[in-house]
């Protein structure tokens, strides 16, 4: 009996004095209290989501994990093109409030799926500028040169869009800066050329392929984030509001059946090691797995991109919205289907 009624250790709280500077989130342990002006939210391996509030106790069990998050505002600067790094954006932003329409508050779930034990606000405004990029090279948003009020409206509001919808936070103000003085474009040129290897002979034989980052820990991460955002992506491409018309709706439900399909696919996706049990699947073949993997987190970003465009879309621009949802949904089925197979298929980019 003895060891009975023994006290539990106490939970060692992490450092939380750069919560709100330089770190937006960090993970917590069991029994740790949400710090004074922070946010608890505790996900199970499934990704749903329930947040604690500021002073709580977080009780977790086997399968969960918390973070703990200050919702800001946070003072970005951000570089919306490559090849012209003196200009640029200053951002203010904030977390969203919990919105009681929802079952999940989305920056829950980006927690949940994408971050790991810390998060800190350079790494969330470098996810904001690919995102931003990327938008900008497809053509879904535009700021070109001498950009007028007009234009520059038209921006601000995809771009808050996009941020709401694909990392769940709120745009306090976002104004062109000059980065000149911060930024030596001539300096990152000449890094640039002395960087660059020289264009050798290609080998008369093969080689085999070599993995430059951890392949199983990048696929694991890439399988997660579809296994927890796929559903809530299709719940809002469910939501979507269609004008009155057949074939609008058709293809609709067609997006849906297709998404439903990659669904399963992932939630049987294989392990990344194995080509059937018993079999191990060679060191070449996995690389090959995790950038299909990679491929289809990449189409998934689109996905919320274009979510965030429905819901600023006019019923005119719905056709050409469902066209560019086909060309998503495709590269989701081609990239998890490829992802399931251990033989080595040609490689093609992503349409």
């Amino acid at each position: 009996m003895i060891g009975l009624f023994k006290r539990s250790p106490k939970a060692t709280l992490p450092d939380t004095a750069a919560l709100g500077t330089a770190t937006l989130a960090l993970g917590m342990g069991s029994g740790c209290t949400v710090p004074k002006g922070c946010t608890g939210v505790v996900a199970d391996d499934k990704g749903h989501t329930r947040r604690v509030a500021e002073g709580g106790r977080i009780v977790l069990a086997d399968s969960e994990n918390a973070f703990c998050f200050h919702p800001g505002p946070y003072g970005v600067d951000l570089v919306p093109f490559c090849a012209a790094p003196e200009l640029g954006l200053r951002l203010s932003f904030a977390v969203d409030g919990p919105d009681p329409r929802v079952a999940q508050q989305r920056f829950d779930l980006f927690l949940a799926s994408e971050a790991g034990d810390t998060l800190g606000v350079r790494e969330f405004a470098a996810a904001i500028e690919s995102a931003l990029r990327q938008e900008l090279a497809l053509g879904h948003l535009a700021l070109p040169p001498c950009t007028t009020l007009d234009e520059w409206n038209a921006f601000r509001g995809g771009f808050n869009q996009l941020l709401y919808t694909r990392f769940g936070i709120s745009v306090d103000d976002c104004v062109p800066v000059d980065l000149g003085e911060r930024v030596d474009y001539a300096h990152m040129l000449l890094a640039r050329a002395a960087s660059v290897p020289e264009v050798q002979a290609a080998p008369a034989r093969p080689v085999p392929i070599a993995a430059p980052f951890d392949a199983h820990g990048s696929d694991a991460k890439a399988l997660r984030r579809l296994f927890l955002e796929l559903p809530c992506v299709m719940h809002g491409l469910r939501m979507a509001v269609l004008p009155p018309g057949q074939a609008l709706f058709q293809q609709h439900m067609a997006l849906l059946r297709r998404l439903d399909h990659v669904s399963l696919s992932v939630n049987t996706m294989p392990a990344l090691a194995l080509a059937a049990p018993g079999e191990t699947l060679p060191a070449d073949r996995q690389l090959a797995r995790t950038r299909h993997s990679l491929r289809a987190s990449a189409a998934l970003d689109q996905a919320w991109a274009l979510l965030a465009r429905l819901g600023l879309a006019s019923s005119n621009d719905l056709a050409a919205l469902f066209d560019d949802a086909d060309r998503i949904v495709a590269n989701l089925e081609h990239e998890c289907a490829a992802r399931r197979v251990a033989i080595i298929l040609p490689e093609s980019e992503p349409a």
